[in-house]
């Protein structure tokens, strides 16, 4: 039966200098859980590139379709008006006057869809509690979740682990 462990660093070079050596020693670590961004962590650990931009691009045609439409309505079909000279009876005899709240409403679409996407993806949501693993993990301590598939070889690889910085570890 396998189980997780956390193996607890005080030290962000510890847990980036002990990820290979490791992982050569065949010790699986699933995540490493950082309070601030540990640049090169994600190609040690072997990640795959994440595909949060697309979802950000999605929002963004999102985002001009709605102020496009917005701008339509208002602007043409609901209320139009003469401004500067220039009648408002066609939205692309008019589409430069309209770029900057058309980017406007692409940016806050995005941003708004992006941080509900981070909410939804990291179960952040009200209501929602997360598994509490260490007291200092957001402040100054480092959690690597490690994988053992043999109970019996926990010993050894909890003595790995300490040997590569870890100060405490977490069942």
């Amino acid at each position: 039966m396998s189980k997780y462990i956390y193996a607890i660093f005080n030290d962000d070079d510890a847990v980036m200098h002990s990820i290979k050596p490791l992982r050569n020693k065949g010790i699986k670590i699933k995540d490493v859980i950082s309070p601030f961004p540990i640049h090169g962590l994600d190609h040690e650990l072997g990640l795959n590139p994440s595909r949060i931009s697309i979802c950000a691009f999605i929002y963004g045609c999102i985002g001009l379709c709605l102020v496009s439409l917005l701008i339509w309505y208002t602007m043409i079909h609901d209320w139009p008006m003469e401004i500067g000279g220039k009648p408002n009876f066609a939205y692309w005899k008019n589409l430069p006057a309209f770029i900057p709240v058309t980017f406007e409403g692409t940016v806050l679409c995005t941003a708004h869809g992006m941080v509900i996407t981070f909410y939804l993806r990291s179960k952040l949501l009200p209501g929602v509690t997360a598994p509490h693993i260490h007291d200092r993990i957001t402040d100054d301590h480092f959690a690597m979740k490690v994988l053992i598939k043999d109970p019996s070889k926990e010993q050894e690889i909890m003595n790995e682990l300490r040997a590569h910085g870890a100060v405490e570890f977490v069942a």
